[in-house]
């Protein structure tokens, strides 16, 4: 199933929005997965310059059948942010009518940010499968960073959003965060995935734009506490 994979790792202020300083200054991952044998493809967090993400994936032949969205901040998804307005899943809908995928948790907090409706938005569970073409990809609740961010596992590969970087994780000082959560959701929710997975982060905060799970685990920091207690000691608030 593997060369039927549809998988691109775009970077903001340099595969697209180019001339947005805060594109460049934030560093964002988005992804493109789909299927090469029906055309078919998802976006996983479309911010800051729609118009190309829609290009790049006519150009490669693939169209856009849904949004998958990790968490609700605007340099994700689009709203308002600092006092920009960042371009996301409301632009979107003004090009294509897609289903828009997202954990029930952060259904509030998404619709505050970007002002997209309810009835445009797709809640799923933790478990729940969203079919791209014939491909599956997992959705994985991992809340901590927000209370319904989102993993999504697809050929072997894990995009983490801001659950986890390949140095460090997402903040847990915001609102919605909660960092005893982050810690269940590092530990116990991404244990299934194995460590021979590739881990895409939702930034390029590290040298490296990916790494595997394994060499994750064994270097990044927030794995070091051996307990609960050890972690909020480290990284409570």
């Amino acid at each position: 199933m593997t060369e039927r994979l549809y998988f691109r790792q775009l970077l903001s202020g340099r595969d697209l929005a180019t001339d947005d300083m805060m594109a460049r200054q934030m560093v964002n991952f988005i992804y493109l997965i789909g299927d090469r044998e029906t055309g078919e493809a998802v976006v996983i967090d479309p911010a800051y310059d729609v118009a190309t993400i829609l290009d790049t994936l006519e150009a490669d032949g693939m169209r856009l059948t849904g949004v998958l969205a990790t968490h609700y901040h605007a340099d994700h998804i689009g709203g308002s942010m600092m006092g920009f307005n960042v371009r996301g899943i409301s632009d979107l809908l003004e090009y294509t009518s897609v289903p828009i995928h997202l954990q029930r948790d952060e259904l509030d907090y998404v619709t505050k940010t970007t002002g997209v409706s309810k009835n445009e938005l797709t809640l799923h569970d933790s478990g729940d499968i969203v079919q791209v073409g014939g491909l599956d990809i997992e959705l994985i609740h991992t809340p901590g960073h927000t209370p319904g961010s989102q993993c999504f596992l697809v050929a072997n590969r894990l995009v983490s959003g801001d659950t986890l970087f390949l140095d460090g994780c997402g903040r847990t000082d915001l609102p919605g965060s909660d960092p005893h959560a982050m810690y269940e959701s590092l530990t116990q929710k991404l244990s299934k995935v194995p460590d021979k997975a590739l881990l895409y982060p939702g930034h390029f905060y590290s040298p490296q734009p990916y790494s595997s799970l394994g060499e994750t685990r064994r270097e990044n920091y927030v794995f070091k506490p051996k307990t609960e207690e050890q972690w909020m000691m480290m990284f409570g608030h």
